[in-house]
């Protein structure tokens, strides 16, 4: 085995990576820069057996061995920690706690006009539809789509695989459409929004990493997370 599957988790990050064991510490932290924004020589990698144990089976510290050199072993945890993080903002972004909160009470959101409840009540929509229309309106089928499974969306571009991970299987109020649609966090950002659409969120991921989908182009299996090929770009 020359290839090995593992995950790579950063102060700001999360992904799962293959990679081949001859490729040295180096050209990793080269490739894990890109994936985490920490750079090269602030880059301190632990090897964890799990995201749950947290104590390190090894430290990725010769930058001139293979990976093979230290044993690595599929699914086991690249744990990337930036050593200068005053300087490169490392964790700043997911920290909320230094953002202001804003707040709206309901009463202040029921008087505003540009809102998603007001959608909903000029257009009778969900609870504020007519109740006889509601008791016409057929039952929405089911769909064995499960969420949280990996999957594969239908691309034009047959070298192009849209793989990710389905967020959310179910009724939205932003297509003219009914039925069923499910939302999608790719793995990469090839999608359109961060899982909400008109003001009104469905699921969570970063920006251009969602997008919503007909269940018939959803195909559910074992579709393990691409590495996109930026040897060109590299060079």
């Amino acid at each position: 085995m020359t290839v090995v599957t593992v995950f790579v988790t950063s102060p700001d990050t999360r992904s799962e990576r293959r990679y081949d064991l001859h490729l040295t510490v180096a050209q990793l932290k080269d490739k894990l820069e890109l994936i985490t924004g920490i750079p090269v020589s602030n880059q301190s990698i632990s090897v964890l057996d799990s995201e749950e144990d947290t104590r390190a089976v090894t430290t990725l510290s010769d930058d001139s061995q293979q990976l093979g050199f230290y044993g690595l072993k599929d699914f086991q945890v690249l744990k990337v920690d930036d050593t200068n993080p005053s300087v490169t903002l490392t964790g700043q972004l997911t920290d909320v706690s230094q953002v202001e909160k804003f707040e709206l009470s309901d009463e202040a959101y029921a008087q505003r006009q540009d809102t998603v409840l007001q959608y909903k009540q000029r257009n009778k929509v969900g609870r504020f539809a007519p109740k006889e229309d509601a008791e016409k309106s057929a039952p929405l089928p089911h769909i064995d789509i499960p969420i949280g499974s990996r999957c594969e969306v239908d691309s034009t571009e047959e070298s192009l695989h849209k793989r990710g991970t389905v967020r959310f299987v179910g009724p939205t109020n932003f297509a003219n459409k009914e039925g069923m649609w499910v939302g999608v966090e790719f793995d990469e950002p090839m999608g359109k929004n961060d899982g909400s659409v008109h003001g009104e969120r469905y699921f969570s991921c970063r920006p251009n990493y969602g997008i919503f989908v007909r269940p018939d182009r959803v195909k559910v299996g074992d579709y393990p997370v691409e590495e996109l090929n930026l040897d060109d770009e590299e060079m």
